[in-house]
Parts: structure tokens; sequence; C-alpha cells
């Protein structure tokens, strides 16, 4: 097995872990978002815009409460991500919620193998370039399922991990700028 690989199945462990704790979370809330509440943000409607009558692919989609959000707003979506447990509280809360989606589960980098058609719309939020192995591969799959003229939506703020360390004047490493996390 490759490093790659080896990284790869460390991660899918990792999220299939974080699953029932993310699921009984303050943070994720999911009684609100079960009662109505939407986990979009402003600017992810205000630049993604209307979805009424699109199709949306969301990649890394965790356990889908954003996917389901965008289904709210019209979408017809598909939320694809590499965790299995991660996948069933997805399909799990859209039956809950009775909000038509689909979900998939594989690796973004095998979505080819298992996925056919293009979309409107491929979202991608928060959290998920900081664990690609390899973000040109990412990039040319998100592409390819892209409808022409359609969009491809990536928002994120872990970006800061992909910095260079500086330097200060005694050599040590500092944050790069604007970066908050622990040195």
């Amino acid at each position: 097995m490759t490093l790659v690989n080896e990284y790869i199945d460390a991660n899918r462990r990792n999220w299939d872990d974080r699953v029932p704790i993310h699921l009984a979370s303050d943070f994720y809330d999911v009684a609100s978002f079960k009662d109505g509440r939407s986990t979009l943000l402003p600017i992810e409607r205000a630049e993604v815009g209307d979805v009424s009558g699109k199709t949306l692919l969301h990649l890394q989609c965790h356990f889908g409460m954003d996917t389901l959000s965008w289904a709210r707003e019209g979408a017809s979506v598909t939320g694809v991500d590499f965790s299995g447990p991660a996948v069933g509280a997805a399909r799990s809360l859209a039956s809950e919620a009775r909000i038509d989606a689909r979900f998939i589960e594989t690796d973004v980098h095998k979505l080819q193998d298992v996925l056919s058609g293009a979309f409107d719309i491929v979202f991608a939020s928060y959290g998920v370039l900081c664990w690609l192995p390899n973000l040109p591969a990412w990039i040319s799959t998100a592409a390819s399922f892209l409808k022409p003229g359609g969009m491809l939506y990536v928002i994120d703020g872990h970006l800061h991990l992909f910095a260079r360390p500086r330097r200060d004047r005694h050599g040590r490493h500092r944050r790069p700028s604007g970066a908050r996390f622990p040195p």
C-alpha cells in the first residue's frame, strides 16, 4: 500500500469516528436542523445564488447537512463522502427530514468510477481542501462533473494550513500573517 493510500485510509477512519461525535454536538445542532434551520451561510447563498431547479454535487459532504440545506433551497442534490457512517447518517437525516437527496459513498478521486452526468454546481465547503493528498486531481475531478457554464464553488477557512512558515528576525518559525492556530 502506498503512503497516500495509507493516509487516505487513516483519514477515512478518523472521519468515521467523528460522525457520532458530530451528530451529538452542539456545534452541528442537528435538532434545530431537523426543525428547519439552514446550515448555509449568507456568503454561500449570495455567491452561489438561486439554486431552484439546478443540480448540485456536494463533494466531501460529511453527514449532509449543507447538502440537505441546498435541497431545501430548491436544488436537486447529490452528496459524496468517503465515510460510510457519514453517508449512512446523511441518508437517515434526509429520510427523517423528508428531503429528497442522493448520497454516494466513495473517495472523491474515484467518483468518476461510480457517478456519471454533469451538474450545474459543484460545491465544497469549509475544511475539505486541507485533507486532500492531491489537490490538482481533486480540481480535475470536480471540474469533470460541471455542465458547460456551470459553477465550481469552493469556500474554505483552512487555507492557512498551506501557507509557508515564515521566520522572524531571530530565525524562529512564526505563523503566517492572519493565521489563527497554535504555534
